[in-house]
C-alpha cells in the first residue's frame, strides 16, 4: 500500500450510478437515487461513498450496518412500529443491520455512507 491508494472524496471522480427502489418498495413519489461508491474493500464487506435521493418514500430492510452523515436535505426514518427519526444536514448516525422500516426524503438528501456487510 502507498499514499496513492488513499481515497479522497473531494478529488474522486467516481461516476454516479442512477437507480430507483423496486416499484413494490415505493410508497410515495418517485425517489430517484444515485450513488458514487468511492471505495469497496477487496473482501466486498466494506464500502463507502456518497448517496443522493429525491423526494419520496420507500421500504428498507438493512442486512448491513451503515454509518450516515447527512450533508444536505431532510429525511425521516421510520421503524416497523411507526416510530420516526428526522435527520438533516449535520446529523451523524448508525443504522444497525436488521433495521426494517421506511426511508422518506422530504427535501433532496445527500449523505456520506459507510457500509459494513457481515458475512
Amino acid at each position: 500500500m502507498n499514499i496513492e491508494q488513499i481515497v479522497d472524496f473531494a478529488q474522486a471522480n467516481t461516476a454516479p450510478e442512477h437507480y430507483r427502489p423496486a416499484q413494490e418498495k415505493v410508497l410515495k413519489g418517485d425517489p430517484e437515487q444515485s450513488v458514487r461508491n468511492h471505495y469497496s474493500s477487496p473482501c466486498g464487506q466494506f464500502s463507502t461513498g456518497i448517496w443522493e435521493g429525491a423526494v419520496g418514500q420507500w421500504t428498507v430492510s438493512y442486512t448491513e450496518h451503515e454509518y450516515c452523515e447527512i450533508l444536505q436535505g431532510v429525511s425521516v426514518l421510520r421503524d416497523a412500529d411507526g416510530n420516526a427519526k428526522t435527520v438533516r444536514a449535520g446529523d451523524r448516525f448508525v443504522i444497525p443491520a436488521g433495521f426494517y422500516g421506511t426511508w422518506e426524503v422530504l427535501e433532496t438528501c445527500r449523505k456520506v455512507y459507510v457500509i459494513f456487510e457481515p458475512s
